[in-house]
């Protein structure tokens, strides 16, 4: 059993939704976008909807809600990662997956120029310590957006499915946590596992289409981040 495994933190509460804040009146007006204009006909990801049904929720943002929690940062990080916003490389194995969403403070505001920081298991379960194999970092738009194109990760012993990020706003502190699949059977017994942090997933052709929306605890008048 490694680091990760051995290592657990309590799921967060669930958390009230509210039919009317700033927030939602956020959500409406970026919906109101064209859709070519909103990744690829993506809305916020909150809002996605499988064949009609609700997805499962995500931390979605509401006046007063706490930031995405976060977790361990695990024995496999290694900084210097490469600037890409796809870790698939020509060869690459495995199931297509598509992760995107927007990133805001706790006032709703959308947080352009935040870095995210990715790291994961390939399709075996195994990371790539010797060099940067699905390893990336990326920013987001002016818009808050921001979308990763990677495959889904393996399994490995004693971990359920989960991506690992770093994100960070301009000159606030780093965010470090992960993200997981739901209907995932290892979700039941991994003592990591939060639900709190659960990415909505539904099926796309070949592949899979995952949103998640990070909620950051920042200090909006720090400096902007230089490139």
């Amino acid at each position: 059993m490694d680091d990760e495994s051995r290592r657990s933190q309590d799921a967060g509460a669930d958390r009230p939704q509210s039919l009317i804040s700033r927030k939602n009146v956020l959500r409406a007006a970026v919906a109101a976008v064209p859709l070519p204009m909103l990744l690829g006909g993506v809305a916020l990801a909150r809002d996605n909807r499988p064949a009609g049904r609700p997805l499962t929720p995500t931390p979605y943002c509401d006046d007063g809600d706490d930031p995405t929690p976060p977790q361990i940062e695990g024995p496999y990080f290694k900084p210097d990662s490469p600037l890409r916003s796809s870790l698939v490389e020509p060869g690459t194995v495995g199931t297509p997956l598509t992760v995107s969403g927007f990133v805001f403070g706790l006032t709703c505001r959308p947080l352009p120029d935040v870095l995210l920081d990715w790291w994961q298991a390939d399709d075996s379960g195994a990371y790539d310590n010797e060099g940067f194999g699905f390893r990336g970092h990326q920013f987001t738009d002016g818009r808050g957006a921001f979308t990763l194109t990677t495959i889904v990760p393996g399994l490995y012993p004693g971990r359920t499915r989960h991506l690992h990020v770093k994100v960070q706003a301009p000159g606030n502190p780093i965010l470090t946590t992960q993200l997981y699949f739901p209907g995932e059977p290892r979700n039941e017994t991994d003592p990591l596992f939060d639900p709190d942090l659960l990415m909505n997933v539904r099926q796309a052709g070949p592949g899979k289409e995952a949103t998640f929306d990070f909620v950051l605890k920042t200090d909006e008048a720090a400096s902007p981040r230089r490139r």
